[in-house]
Parts: structure tokens; C-alpha cells; sequence
């Protein structure tokens, strides 16, 4: 395990970079009472700069992103500079993606999450990014293609009934802890999976 400490850990490249590929990645927030979202019903209000450094850093070195239809609807996303790959079990993309240039959204089930990593790997995408939801995390992890879990856990508490970062059916998966980062507080771990 390598423990770093402090805001100043300037080597993101080095810290987070995959053991092999292809290598199947999932970035989750939460608060230190477990909650995956805050008042506004969004995770983006639980992210501090810390967070954001991590995602912005995990994006940049993924060959595509991997995100539930629910949550590409709630948290507002748009194109970006690389494939999002939304999993719907309806097959419609979110309003917010409709606009991207085409091959830029793909939507797809995950009926088998074997089969749909392979999909992407088939795709050339060998660096894969999931940003959830807790829904989506649940399916890829009792599917067995989870290969490292990030978590950042924000200083904060936020009671009430707010979702985790993983939701569905119990799953019993354990982890061993690769890297822990602490930036004012805040917790950046690496989970093998």
C-alpha cells in the first residue's frame, strides 16, 4: 500500500496509473456517512477540489466513460473529448447527450457484464472508466469486471436518505487497498478489486 499525504502530490500519472490492460476502473464520492450524493440529489455536490483533480486526472487517461443513463440524467452530463458509453436498460440517451457528434455516445445494456467489457475491449478501448451509478456498480461487480475501485470520501456529514455508491443486489466483494492519498481531509483511495 503507498500512503501520500498532502494537497502537493503532483504525480497523478504515476499514482494512478493501470497495472496492465485492458483495466476496467470505477470512480465513486462519498461522504464519511456513506452518502453518494448531497442536498442537491447529485454526487457533483459532494466533489471538492481534491475530487476533482482525481476525476479530471481519471478522464484524461481513459479511452472512454462508462455511465449509467440515470445518473448521465442527474448529474447533467455533456460530450466531452473522448466516448461515454451510457448503459440503459430503456436504450435512450439522456437529453444532455443528444447533442454530441456521432460515435461520441453509444448507448448499451449490460445484461452481461462480461460480455460488455469485451465489447468495449473489442472497441480498442482498453481504458476504461466507469462513473457509476451506484446501480451500474452493483451489476459490473457481481459481474466480476471490476478491476479497481477509486473512492474519494469528502470531509463531511450528511444524514438523511441519501444513496451509497453502490446499490441492488447484495454483493460480497472484497478489496485490498493500493494507494491512499489525504488532501485536507479529504480521502483518495485505489482499491484492487
Amino acid at each position: 500500500m503507498r500512503v501520500l499525504v498532502g494537497p502537493d502530490t503532483d504525480d497523478l500519472g504515476e499514482l494512478y496509473a493501470a497495472p496492465r490492460l485492458p483495466w476496467l476502473r470505477v470512480n465513486m464520492v462519498g461522504s464519511v456517512d456513506g452518502a453518494a450524493t448531497g442536498d442537491s440529489g447529485k454526487s457533483g455536490s459532494l466533489n471538492n477540489a481534491a475530487d476533482k483533480r482525481v476525476f479530471d486526472h481519471l478522464r484524461s487517461v481513459a479511452d472512454v466513460v462508462v455511465v449509467g443513463a440515470g445518473t448521465a440524467r442527474t448529474e447533467g452530463y455533456r460530450p466531452i473529448d473522448r466516448p461515454i458509453v451510457v448503459v440503459s436498460r430503456s436504450d435512450e440517451v439522456p437529453e444532455t447527450l443528444r447533442g454530441a457528434a456521432p460515435g461520441r455516445v453509444l448507448v448499451e445494456r449490460v445484461d452481461d457484464p462480461v460480455a460488455f467489457k469485451q465489447t468495449l475491449v473489442a472497441r480498442g478501448w482498453t481504458s476504461i472508466l466507469c462513473e457509476g451509478g451506484p446501480t451500474l456498480l452493483g451489476d459490473l461487480l457481481a459481474g466480476g469486471v471490476v478491476d479497481e475501485l477509486c473512492t474519494t470520501t469528502v470531509p463531511r456529514l450528511v444524514g438523511g436518505d441519501h444513496r451509497r455508491i453502490i446499490e441492488g443486489p447484495a454483493v460480497d466483494v472484497p478489496l485490498r487497498l493500493h494507494t491512499l492519498l489525504e488532501s485536507e481531509g479529504t480521502l483518495l483511495a485505489r482499491w484492487w478489486v
